[in-house]
C-alpha cells in the first residue's frame, strides 16, 4: 500500500439476515410453527421468515494520511455500518479493509468505556487498548481532563456521568491519545454548541499539526463543508460519490430535497418511528410544501415492545445545510413520558413556520426519563417553505435573506415632522 494511503476499502459489502418470525405467546402457537420450519428444511426450501439485507454493497475508496473525510447520507444509508467495519467492531461479509496505524473510534455514547470504572481508570484503560505505556498516558492525563472539563468528577464511576460528560471525556481521550486514525460518529451532537466548536478546533489541530486522519459522520452539512477535505456520499448501502466536499454535499442536498414524501419506518433502540408526515390542519394527507404564514401539523407514530419503557418525543428542524433552526421537546411542552408498547400517535400543531423560503429537514428522537436516546431519526423528512408575499407587498422574500422570517410592521415617516406617510 502506498505510504500516503492509510485506509483502503476494497469491494466492501455487509449482509445481515433479517428474521420475520411471528411472535408466539403460547405452546399451541409455537409447536405448529416449529413443525412447519422443520418440514421446510427437509424439503430444502428457503424460510419465508428470513431475508438477506445488504447494509453495504461493493464500497471502494482510499483515504490519505492527514485527510479529514466526511461521510454523509440519509438514515439507513450504511454510514454506521461502514464505521463499525473500519473500527474492527464487525467484519465485512465480502471485501477487505486495510488500515495503517492505530484506530480510535467514538461511535456512540459509552463506546470503549467501562461503566463501573472511574473516569481516571477509563483513561488509562483506553490508552492501554491503544498500546500506550502508563508513562505516555500520564503525560497526557491532565490535558485530557482539562479539555473534557470533568476535573471534579474524574474519580466518579462514569455510569453516573450525564451523556454530555460522557461524550466530552470520550472525545478528549480519543483525540489526545494520539491514534493515527480517528473515527467520529454523530455522537458529538450530544454536546453543547460551545463544546462542539471546541471539538472541531481539536480535529483541525490533530490533522494539520499532527498529520492524523479523521473520518467524520455528521448530518450537519455546514460542519462537513468547513472541516472536511473530501466527502463520501452513501445511499441505500451503495457509494454514490466520493470527492470534493462541496460538490459531494451539493449532490446529496440536491437529491435529498427533491425526493417524494413517502416515509420508510426507522427502527431505533427499542423504539420505532412507524410513520411521519407533514399535513394541513385536520388532514392526514402528507404534504411537502408550506408557506410561512399558514398553519400545519406534524403527525408521527412511535411504537415499541417494552412496557416498562416510557419515552417523550424530541423534534428538531434543520435547514438544507444541516444548521439547527429550532427544536420542540415533548418534556418541555408539558407532554408526559408514556409507554409505546402499543403504537402511540402524536400531533404537533404549528400555528405558523416563520421561515425564509428553502428546503428544510425534520428529525425525530425519543428519550427516556434517564435522558437516553432510544430513537434518533436524523433529517428523516424533507419539506419546502415556499416563497410568499404579505398583502400589499410587491416582492417575496428569497432564500438568501436568512433563516427566520420575522413578522414585523415596517412603515415610513416624514424625517422633518415625524408624520407618518
Amino acid at each position: 500500500m502506498n505510504d500516503d494511503i492509510v485506509i483502503r476499502a476494497e469491494a466492501i459489502s455487509k449482509r445481515y439476515r433479517i428474521s420475520h418470525k411471528a411472535k408466539q405467546t403460547t405452546l399451541c402457537e409455537t409447536l405448529p410453527d416449529l413443525a412447519r420450519r422443520a418440514l421446510q428444511r427437509l424439503r430444502g426450501a428457503a424460510s419465508p421468515s428470513r431475508e438477506d439485507f445488504w447494509a453495504l454493497k461493493d464500497i471502494n475508496f482510499e483515504i490519505k494520511r492527514g485527510e479529514v473525510v466526511g461521510i454523509i447520507g440519509r438514515n439507513g444509508a450504511g454510514k454506521s455500518t461502514l464505521l463499525k467495519i473500519l473500527s474492527r467492531i464487525t467484519e465485512p461479509t465480502t471485501g477487505r479493509i486495510t488500515l495503517k496505524g492505530r484506530v480510535a473510534s467514538l461511535l456512540e455514547v459509552g463506546t470503549g468505556f467501562h461503566p463501573e470504572l472511574t473516569g481516571r481508570d477509563n483513561i488509562y484503560l483506553n490508552g492501554a487498548i491503544l498500546g500506550m505505556s502508563r508513562a505516555e498516558i500520564r503525560q497526557k492525563f491532565d490535558e485530557i481532563v482539562a479539555f473534557a472539563e470533568v476535573e471534579r468528577f474524574i474519580d466518579t464511576p462514569v455510569k453516573r456521568y450525564s451523556s454530555g460528560m460522557y461524550v466530552r471525556l470520550a472525545f478528549s481521550v480519543a483525540a489526545h491519545l494520539e491514534p493515527e486514525i480517528l473515527i467520529v460518529d454523530e455522537v458529538l451532537a450530544v454536546g453543547d454548541s460551545t463544546f462542539q466548536a471546541k471539538c472541531l478546533g481539536k480535529l483541525r489541530d490533530v490533522t494539520l499539526n499532527h498529520g492524523r486522519t479523521v473520518l467524520l459522520v455528521s448530518h450537519n452539512l455546514a460542519v462537513v463543508k468547513s472541516v472536511c477535505d473530501s466527502a463520501i456520499y452513501l445511499k441505500k448501502g451503495g457509494m454514490v460519490m466520493k470527492g470534493d466536499t462541496t460538490a459531494t454535499v451539493d449532490a446529496y442536498m440536491s437529491e435529498a430535497t427533491t425526493g417524494s414524501v413517502e416515509f420508510t419506518p426507522v427502527v431505533g433502540d427499542e423504539v420505532t418511528l412507524a410513520d411521519l408526515r407533514l399535513c394541513n390542519p385536520g388532514s392526514a394527507e402528507a404534504i411537502h410544501r408550506v408557506t410561512f404564514d399558514r398553519p400545519c401539523e406534524l403527525r408521527f407514530t412511535l411504537s415499541g415492545n417494552d412496557a416498562a419503557l416510557r419515552i417523550s418525543p424530541f423534534i428538531r428542524l434543520h435547514d438544507a445545510h444541516g444548521t439547527l433552526v429550532t427544536s420542540i421537546c415533548g418534556a418541555e411542552e408539558g407532554l408526559d413520558f408514556a409507554s409505546v408498547e402499543q403504537a402511540r400517535s402524536y400531533i404537533c400543531e404549528i400555528s405558523r413556520l416563520p421561515l425564509m423560503p428553502g428546503n428544510y429537514f425534520i428529525s425525530v428522537a425519543a428519550y427516556s426519563l434517564a435522558s437516553k436516546a432510544h430513537l434518533n431519526a436524523e433529517q428523516i423528512l424533507s419539506f419546502e417553505v415556499a416563497p410568499s408575499m404579505l398583502p400589499g407587498a410587491n416582492r417575496a422574500y428569497r432564500q438568501d435573506h436568512g433563516l427566520v422570517r420575522v413578522i414585523s410592521n415596517l412603515r415610513m415617516e416624514s424625517a422633518e415632522s415625524g408624520r407618518r406617510l
